[in-house]
């Protein structure tokens, strides 16, 4: 497939869904209605297309009372369509990197970058309940380009990563996954415990962290 030009002044519907959704990780139908100025019911024809084509991918997010609502995002086939230059300059800088430094050192680099992200919502954080917390860490996530969602069972909760901006760097450089461990751990004021991962196959990369690490 021919890639797109994320400069084309006349992009077609279809290139626009999936430059939206490039942008923003995932979106709602109503909400790319809105971002392309077409109806609900064309975009819902176009990502109908564009899932068959194995380009876009869905899944359900539970957000309070209510039936659950649907995202839609761009699967690896989806984003490959777009120029990867910037890919290619991040994963040649981390190669360097790692031959120039011992891995102890390339992990306490990441490790510092999550913290100081950390730092940036620290007052946004101050004082509140571990659920609050984490629906305020769902919303500041996706700031940094992620999608989350999280679910308690019993008195572990479990934080999934329903897409994630490091995804593809991540595939050759695995000690990039540190950064949303560290984020997720130091957001939380909990260890968070990596149960699953996109790199061994599974769908989400997922989180646990007990409540009981408090008590």
């Amino acid at each position: 497939m021919e890639a797109i030009n994320l400069d084309e002044q006349n992009q077609t519907t279809r290139q626009r869904v999936l430059k939206t959704l490039l942008l923003r990780q995932s979106c709602t139908v109503n909400e790319l209605a809105e971002a392309v100025d077409i109806n609900p019911i064309s975009v819902r024809h176009h990502l109908n297309k564009l899932e068959a084509e194995g380009l876009v991918s869905s899944y359900e997010e539970r957000h309070g009372v209510g039936r659950p609502r649907r995202l839609y995002q761009l699967t690896e086939s989806g984003r490959e369509l777009f120029p990867t230059r910037y890919l290619r300059l991040t994963t040649r800088l981390l190669s360097q990197l790692k031959d120039q430094l011992p891995p102890a050192m390339v992990n306490q680099l990441f490790a510092q970058m999550a913290k100081d992200i950390a730092a940036d919502y620290e007052e946004a954080l101050k004082g509140l309940p571990l659920e609050e917390r984490l629906d305020l860490i769902k919303r500041l996530l996706s700031q940094e380009g992620f999608s989350v969602e999280w679910e308690k069972q019993g008195n572990e909760y479990f934080i999934r990563e329903i897409s994630c901006p490091y995804l593809q760097v991540s595939q050759a450089h695995p000690e990039v996954c540190a950064i949303d461990q560290t984020l997720i751990s130091t957001l939380l004021s909990l260890p968070a415990e990596k149960v699953r991962c996109v790199l061994n196959g599974d769908n989400y990369c997922t989180y646990v962290v007990s409540n009981q690490s408090r008590e």
